[in-house]
Order: C-alpha cells, then structure tokens, then sequence
C-alpha cells in the first residue's frame, strides 16, 4: 500500500512500535475497533485479520476482562495439541473450539452462583 509503520500507527492512533508489535504477532489491540480501523485502510475485512482463535480471544477480553482473556489464550494453547495431527477440518477444528467456548463461559457464569459473597 506504500505505507509506512510510522504512518499506519498514525492513521490508528497508535504508537510505531505497538503497530510493529501488532504486524510481529507479539500482541494484539487491545480496543476491538483497531481492527475495523486496520480492515479499512487495507481494504479487507476485519474477518481476514482475525483467526477463529483470535476471535475467541477477543470475545474472552470484552466479556471477562483480562483475566478471562487469558484463561481463554491458556485453553486454547492447551487444546492446540488436539490438532497438531491435522486431521480435523477446518469445519470440525471450529466446531470444537465453539464447543469449548461455550464450555468454558457456562463454567464461568456455573462459579459466579456458587462463589462465596464477601
């Protein structure tokens, strides 16, 4: 796009070196809206900037806070094993991966009625 970092960061409102760090992998936005904001000035979707697991990670986040997104990063590291032989489908790989999110927020809102009243 002949863009540079420094500018992309700007068009974001971000600092070069979070974008840098956002285009390494090393970590993701933190606000859901420097997606669609990174979608527009590449001309995808927002979609096509997340993976499934992204997308679980993200919902975790706005849910639960950070704490939550964590746990879900955790889970899914853990679970990443079950496909390391790749003989699941696309299809079936997210199939599972819904199954345990909503596992995991039916856990989550299960200790809430349970957990102790300070």
């Amino acid at each position: 796009m002949g863009m540079t970092q420094g500018s992309v960061a700007a068009e974001l409102g971000v600092t070069t070196r979070a974008y840098q760090n956002y285009e390494a992998g090393r970590v993701y936005p933190k606000k859901t809206a420097i997606y669609g904001k990174i979608a527009s000035l590449f001309n995808v979707s927002a979609d096509y900037l997340l993976s499934d697991e992204d997308k679980y990670v993200m919902e975790a986040h706005d849910k639960g806070g950070s704490k939550a997104k964590k746990d879900v990063q955790m889970l899914l590291s853990e679970v990443g094993g079950l496909f390391a032989g790749g003989e699941l489908s696309d299809d079936d790989k997210d199939k599972v991966l819904r199954t345990i999110n909503d596992l995991y927020w039916k856990a989550k809102e299960n200790n809430k009625r349970y957990a102790r009243k300070k």
